[in-house]
């Protein structure tokens, strides 16, 4: 008789308990093997080898446990897993279906010992895709309890973790101040309301030796111990913590700590670096109704990684063309070092995308069903009609169409990589004429991939999932080159080609050689995949096929 080898597989979620000497997964292990033991008549054998994962959540397979497992399944050494339940397993039907595809290429099945369903038939796969459904929505529907967990307990002023701030210490659920950081913190907000100058306040901190704390990381790192930078002076100087306050996404509720700034000297701050934040950068210019609208729309809802705002700027080309940008703000003050961490981004194509970005999340039958909180049925139809006659321009060059896009942005956060996203509760409110107290927070914040990609003087933001952009001319100097060596191979010399092409001998020389680029380099640009800031001739010095090399140097030497 051939034997069965049996692998027993058991988790638990939570890690309590799991000290005792007979935890959940002695349990589950015992239970496994006594029904191995049941089936020995038929060949089933017990491998030695434990896969237990103890204080593992069942929605992820980064599981020590498991990945010894699957991969002593992909080497053929296990015939059979069995688990208590099949939840014990996996609680994603997606990550199941992965599982699935491993276990059937090795030959390998499985058997939940509490759950009888035999799934060579067509019922039993559905019972199991059934039960693998129930556990991924136990899962989802725990994720949701602690979120309100955390949302309820922010609104009592809770402190529910995360990094604490500079000046505080944690308390169980709240915080206590920590005197020795508490100072360094007053003195930055001393510094602001003697000066009232965010780039003062940089310059005066550094006088003063200040640093950032140094910690120590859970992976062992240290961390801090530098200057303070211009987005952790604003980021202090913006935090409602330090006013006894704690913020959940775009809500600010009473905190239970006690405050290291007075709550009015803090909210007369914020009225200061708003006030900053909004002055006249910001040119305007009349639209079609002959009415001022402001030339930047964004002007102080973005910011970046560190905090820090991009405030409108502009420039001029050698024909008096005004280009408008969005700068990180210590990029544009007078005595601000150089930052590499700093943005400088294309205003239009920025405005646009943010534009596009609002109008297509505006459009989902999730935000048109559920934006508004207990809405009847006539609500719900005259909600979506209302966001239809928002979101109806697709016409790219329509601005002022694009403008009520605009007055709904509450925050845009842009770092490396995501673009986010927060709209305003009030002003969509006003414009689906609601009471704002119904609308649906959940629903108002909301993130995009983002891309910052440069092609010589020209900059473009790649958001969402766009496809990649060709660059047509590389494209068609690629083309000319060939041309042009085809014309050399006829006989015709440089100066033949140049004369017949109407342009210079030079031009000849330096195009022709892209003629010899190798054929992954001609794919890339083809599908749009060069490497960024790629020109012609950045291109020619980054990759030719070495088979070339040799006929290359050739035509470069005539």
């Amino acid at each position: 008789m051939k034997k069965i080898r049996c692998a027993i597989y058991t988790r638990k979620s939570s890690e309590d308990g799991l000290e005792q000497e007979f935890n959940s997964l002695d349990a589950q292990y015992e239970a496994c093997a006594a029904y191995i033991a049941s089936q020995k008549a038929e060949g089933w054998v017990l491998l030695p080898d434990r896969y237990d994962d103890g204080g593992l959540s069942g929605g992820s397979m980064e599981r020590p446990g498991l990945q010894r497992l699957l991969a002593d399944i992909d080497r053929g050494a296990v015939d059979q897993i069995l688990v208590y339940k099949i939840d014990r397993l996996t609680r994603s039907l997606a990550d199941f279906a992965k599982m699935v595809e491993r276990l059937d290429a090795a030959g390998t099945s499985f058997i939940s010992v509490t759950q009888s369903f035999n799934t060579a038939t067509s019922m039993g796969r559905l019972t199991l895709n059934m039960l693998l459904s129930f556990a991924q929505f136990e899962r989802e529907v725990t994720a949701e309890r602690i979120r309100d967990k955390i949302a309820a307990s922010k609104k009592k002023g809770l402190w529910m973790g995360a990094t604490v701030p500079l000046g505080y210490a944690a308390d169980g659920r709240s915080l206590k101040i920590a005197e020795t950081d508490a100072e360094v913190i007053r003195t930055i907000y001393d510094l602001y309301l003697n000066h009232r100058n965010a780039r003062v306040v940089k310059e005066a901190v550094d006088a003063l030796g200040l640093k950032t704390p140094i910690r120590e990381l859970i992976s062992g790192r240290v961390k801090g111990g530098a200057p303070f930078s211009y987005g952790h002076i604003h980021y202090i100087l913006t935090n409602p913590v330090y006013a006894s306050r704690i913020r959940h996404h775009a809500k600010v509720y009473p905190g239970q700590h006690p405050p290291l700034i007075a709550p009015k000297v803090w909210d007369s701050i914020q009225d200061q670096l708003q006030g900053d934040a909004a002055k006249d950068r910001t040119f305007t210019k009349r639209n079609r109704k002959g009415a001022k609208v402001s030339a930047s729309p964004l002007a102080g809802k973005i910011v970046d990684q560190t905090g820090d705002r991009l405030t409108p700027s502009h420039s001029k080309t050698a024909k008096g063309r005004k280009l408008r940008y969005y700068v990180s703000h210590r990029l544009v003050r007078g005595t601000a070092p150089r930052d590499p961490s700093g943005w400088r981004l294309p205003a239009p194509e920025l405005e646009d995308k943010v534009a596009d970005l609002i109008r297509g999340h505006l459009k989902t039958p999730e935000v048109h069903a559920s934006i508004l909180v207990d809405a009847t049925t006539d609500e719900t139809a005259r909600i979506a009609i209302r966001l239809s006659r928002l979101t109806a321009v697709e016409t790219a060059a329509d601005k002022d169409a694009k403008r009520p896009c605009f007055k709904l942005v509450e925050r845009i956060e842009i770092k490396p990589g995501e673009i986010g996203i927060a709209l305003s509760a009030e002003h969509l409110a006003q414009h689906l004429e609601v009471d704002a107290a119904r609308i649906n927070e959940d629903l108002l914040s909301f993130a995009a991939q983002f891309r910052h990609r440069k092609r010589g003087v020209e900059t473009r933001l790649i958001i969402g999932d766009a496809q990649p952009e060709i660059d047509t001319t590389l494209l068609r100097n690629i083309a000319r080159a060939h041309r042009y060596f085809d014309l050399v191979r006829s006989g015709k010399t440089f100066t033949e080609i140049a004369k017949a092409e109407g342009v210079s001998k030079r031009r000849v020389q330096q195009l022709i050689e892209l003629a010899f680029l190798a054929p992954d380099v001609i794919r890339a640009v083809r599908e749009g995949r060069q490497p960024v800031g790629m020109t012609s001739d950045r291109l020619k010095r980054y990759a030719f096929s070495p088979i070339w090399s040799e006929q290359r140097n050739a035509f470069a030497a005539l």
